[in-house]
C-alpha cells in the first residue's frame, strides 16, 4: 500500500513538473499586439506620401505630422520646400476620386484607346465614343487571345504590350486545350459549386503555350509570327506579365519593329529575336543558354532594344554576376561588357540613349549588407561607374519626368527613412524628410537587429535580422522562433528598408521568445552561384543554414537552442514541414501554412524553373509526405481550401501520411478561403501565437483572444 501510494505520488510529481507554467492573459496579448502595424503607423511622423510632379521638374507632396497633413512645394531651380498648405487630420479634405480604366482593360499611350477581351477574342474601344471594334475573330474556349492563366495566378484582363505609338498591340493566342484542369469545391450549404481551370504540373507532356501575334489595332489587322508556338515563359518570375503587360516586348518607336525573347520551358535557354510587325518575318540575333535558369534581373526586366543605334542592351549572369552587357543587333555579336566585377545590376532604370548612359540599381559593391540596392549610372562603353546616393541604406528611386532629378528616399532595418532631392550627378539639390519615430520609441517599441553570420558551410556570410522582447530578463533563455520564406525567388527578410513593423515578428517577442529571420543561400540579390546553391533540390530549403545561423546567434543572444520554432507560408510551409521531418531533434514546433509541400503537385513553371525538368530531378525525393514519419515534435498545417495558388491537395498529401504514420498533429483548414486566408488571417495570427506559447513556453494562452484590432468585451 505504501509502495502504491509512493508510485501515486511520483506520477503526481512528474505530472506537475510537465504542467503548463503559468499563463498568458489577455492583456499580455493585447500589449504584443501593439506591435503590429495597425498600432504603430499613428506613431510615426515624416512619412513623405509620392511625389506629384509639376512642369520644370517642381513637384509637391504631403506628410503627416502628430495628426496634421502638410503639403510642400519643392523647386529644384530655387533649392527650395515650401509649405502650402496644412491642416488637423479630422479636418482633411476629401479626397477626389481619380478615375482609372477598367482594370479588365488596357489602356493605349495616348489614353484614347482601350483593349479587352470578349468571348475570347481580343476587341478596342475608342474612349471618347465608346465605339467597339473586334480585332481577332478565332478565339475560342482554351484559345484565346490575350488570355492570362499561368495556373497560380489569373486575371480577366488582357496580356498586351502596345506600341509607343498607339497603332498595334503584341499579343498571343494562348493555347491551353488539351493542358490539365485544377479543381476545388465551395464548401457551403446545398449544392457544392465545382471551380475548373487549367493548371498544368510539372512533368505534364502537355502545358500551355503562346502563338505570338502583332495586331494592327488601326485596321484590325493580325499578323502571325512566322516561329512556332513558345513555351509559357517569362524570364522575370513564372508568368508572363506585369500588371497586365506582355514581359519581354520591346518596340521601336515608329511600331515597324518588336523585339521580344523567347524562354525554353526549363528557362535554360534565351533566343533574342526581332519581328517585322508588317509580315511577321522573324530574325533570330543571338540566344544564351545556362546549366541551371535564366533570369532577366531583380523585379524588373533589364534587357532593352534600341534600334536607332542598332543595339541590344543584354542582362546575363555568365560571370557569376548579374551584369549588362552591349551586343550588336544586326549582327548578334557581343561589343564589350559594360559592368563588372562581384557585385550585381538589380533593376535598369533609365537608358540615355543620346548620351549613352545607363542608370541602375545595384547590390552588393558597396560596403556593408550586400542587399542594400544602391543608384549608378555608367556608360555604354563600361566606362565612368558612378555611384548617386553615397549614403549607408536600401534606396529606392523616383526619377523626375525629365529624368534631371531623382528623389532618393533611404533607410535600413534600424534606422527609418530620409528623404533627398538629387540631381543626375549625385548632387544633393534639397534635403526633403526624416522619419521620426520618437513616438513610437517612447511607447516601449525597439527596432530589430540586423546580424551577419556564416552559412552552413562555414564560410558563405549570410544576413538577417533578430527580434528581441522589449523587457528581457537578464537571467532567462529564450525559446527562439524561426520565420522562413526560402525562396528561392525570395527571402524571409523581403525588404531591407525601414519598416516599423514586420508582420507580427516583434509581437511574438514580446510573448516571450526570440524571433530570427534569416536569408539564407539559394536566395537572390547575390552572386549566380549563391542562387542556385539548392537548384535541383528544393526541398534543402536553407535549412542547414537557418541551424547553423541559430546555433551562432546563440552565443550572442539567450536563446535556447532546445526550444526550437519554426514557421513560414506558402514557400515557408513547405520548408517548415521539411525541417520537422528532416531535422526532428532540432526543430521542435511547427506552424506550416499552404505550403507547396509536392512541387509535382504545384504549377508546372515554379518547379521547372528551380528543380529542373521532371525527367533531370528526382521530385519524389523532395516530397515532404515521404519525411512524415520522422516528425517527433509539434506541427500545426493550415491551408485554405480554395487555395488556386497552392491547391490544398499539397497539405492534403502530408495528413494522408501523417495518419499513415500514426503520428499526432494539428490541422488548421479554411473552407472558402484562398491562399492568404482573407479576412481569416487575424485568426490564423492568434492560433499561431496560441501554438507557440502552449508548445513552446509550455503556458495556456488566454481563450479565443480577438485579434485585429476588434471591439474586446469589457470584463
Amino acid at each position: 500500500m505504501n509502495k502504491y501510494l509512493l508510485t501515486v505520488s511520483a506520477i503526481a510529481l512528474t505530472f506537475a513538473a510537465n504542467a503548463q507554467q503559468g499563463s498568458l492573459t489577455a492583456k499580455d496579448y493585447e500589449r504584443a499586439e501593439g506591435f503590429m502595424s495597425y498600432n504603430t503607423e499613428k506613431f510615426i511622423d515624416g512619412v513623405p506620401g509620392r511625389p506629384n510632379w509639376l512642369d520644370n521638374d517642381k513637384f509637391w507632396y504631403t506628410v503627416k505630422n502628430q495628426g496634421a497633413t502638410q503639403t510642400f512645394l519643392v523647386d529644384p531651380a530655387k533649392k527650395t520646400k515650401t509649405l502650402t498648405t496644412e491642416y488637423s487630420d479630422a479636418a482633411a479634405p476629401a479626397q477626389g476620386g481619380r478615375r482609372f480604366g477598367n482594370r479588365n482593360e488596357v489602356l493605349s499611350p495616348d489614353g484614347k484607346k482601350a483593349v479587352f477581351i470578349k468571348d475570347w477574342n481580343l476587341w478596342v474601344k475608342d474612349v471618347e465614343s465608346k465605339k467597339e471594334t473586334q480585332l481577332t475573330t478565332d478565339g475560342i474556349k482554351d484559345y484565346g487571345y490575350a488570355t492570362d492563366n499561368a495556373g497560380w495566378t489569373m486575371s480577366d484582363g488582357p496580356i498586351v504590350r502596345w506600341s509607343p505609338d498607339s497603332k498595334k498591340v503584341a499579343t498571343f493566342q494562348q493555347d491551353q486545350r488539351n493542358v490539365s484542369d485544377m479543381y476545388l469545391v465551395t464548401t457551403n450549404v446545398g449544392a457544392p459549386v465545382l471551380k475548373a481551370w487549367k493548371y498544368p504540373l510539372p512533368g505534364d507532356k502537355v502545358i500551355a503555350t503562346i502563338r505570338r501575334v502583332i495586331i494592327d489595332v488601326e485596321n484590325a489587322k493580325v499578323v502571325s509570327l512566322n516561329i512556332p508556338a513558345d513555351p509559357h515563359r517569362a524570364t522575370l518570375s513564372d508568368d508572363i506579365a506585369s500588371s497586365g503587360t506582355f514581359d519581354d516586348i520591346d518596340w521601336k518607336a515608329d511600331a515597324s519593329e518588336m523585339a521580344f525573347l523567347s524562354t525554353s520551358r526549363d528557362h535554360k535557354q534565351e533566343k533574342f529575336r526581332i519581328a517585322d510587325a508588317n509580315t511577321g518575318a522573324v530574325r533570330e540575333v543571338f540566344e544564351e543558354t545556362v546549366k541551371t535558369q535564366f533570369e532577366s534581373g531583380r523585379g524588373a526586366i533589364n534587357w532593352r532594344y534600341l534600334p536607332g543605334s542598332k543595339e541590344i542592351i543584354w542582362y546575363s549572369e555568365r560571370d557569376n554576376w548579374g551584369h549588362l552587357y552591349l551586343y550588336d543587333s544586326a549582327t548578334g555579336k557581343l561589343k564589350n561588357q559594360i559592368t563588372k566585377g562581384d557585385w550585381l545590376v538589380s533593376r535598369l532604370l533609365k537608358v540615355d540613349e543620346k548620351n549613352r548612359v545607363l542608370y541602375f540599381m545595384g547590390n552588393g559593391r558597396e560596403a556593408g549588407n550586400p542587399y542594400f540596392s544602391y543608384f549608378y549610372k555608367v556608360g555604354f562603353d563600361g566606362k565612368n561607374l558612378t555611384l548617386l546616393t553615397p549614403d549607408q541604406g536600401n534606396h529606392t528611386i523616383t526619377q523626375s519626368p525629365s529624368n534631371n532629378y531623382f528623389v532618393d528616399t533611404y533607410s535600413t532595418p534600424e534606422i527609418p527613412a530620409t528623404v533627398a532631392y538629387r540631381d543626375m550627378k549625385g548632387k544633393l539639390v534639397i534635403s526633403l524628410e526624416k522619419t521620426n519615430v520618437s513616438r513610437l520609441a517612447a511607447t516601449g517599441w525597439k527596432a530589430p537587429i540586423s546580424v551577419n553570420v556564416k552559412a552552413n558551410d562555414g564560410t558563405t556570410d549570410i544576413y538577417g535580422l533578430v527580434f528581441t522582447p522589449t523587457k528581457m530578463d537578464a537571467n532567462k533563455k529564450y525559446p527562439v522562433i524561426d520565420y522562413i520564406y526560402p525562396g528561392p525567388q525570395g527571402g524571409s527578410v523581403g525588404s531591407w528598408s525601414f519598416s516599423a513593423s514586420r508582420g507580427d515578428h516583434q509581437a511574438l517577442a514580446e510573448l516571450g521568445f526570440i524571433v530570427v529571420v534569416i536569408e539564407g543561400t539559394s536566395n537572390p540579390f547575390r552572386s549566380k552561384s549563391f542562387h542556385d546553391m539548392s537548384y535541383g533540390n528544393m526541398a534543402e530549403n536553407t535549412l542547414p543554414d537557418q541551424i547553423a545561423a541559430i546555433r551562432q546567434l546563440s552565443k550572442t543572444y539567450p536563446i535556447d537552442t532546445n526550444k526550437v520554432g519554426i514557421w513560414g507560408h506558402s514557400g515557408g510551409g513547405f520548408a517548415t514541414a521539411a525541417a520537422m521531418f528532416r531535422y526532428p531533434d532540432f526543430f521542435k514546433v511547427g506552424i506550416a501554412e499552404s505550403g507547396n509541400h509536392d512541387n509535382r503537385n504545384y504549377e508546372d513553371d515554379w518547379g521547372e524553373r528551380y528543380n529542373g525538368l521532371v525527367e533531370n530531378s528526382n521530385y519524389e525525393a523532395q516530397a515532404n509526405q515521404n519525411y512524415a514519419k520522422n516528425l517527433k515534435g509539434k506541427l500545426m498545417l493550415a491551408h485554405g481550401m480554395m487555395d488556386n495558388n497552392v491547391p490544398p491537395s499539397n497539405t492534403m498529401l502530408v495528413v494522408e501520411a501523417l495518419e499513415k504514420a500514426n503520428k499526432s498533429f494539428d490541422l488548421v483548414l479554411f473552407p472558402n478561403s484562398a491562399h492568404g486566408y482573407g479576412p481569416y488571417s487575424s485568426y490564423m495570427m492568434r492560433r499561431r501565437w496560441d501554438y507557440f506559447v502552449q508548445n513552446l513556453l509550455n503556458m495556456e494562452p488566454p481563450k479565443d483572444y480577438l485579434m485585429g484590432g476588434a471591439q474586446r468585451p469589457r470584463n
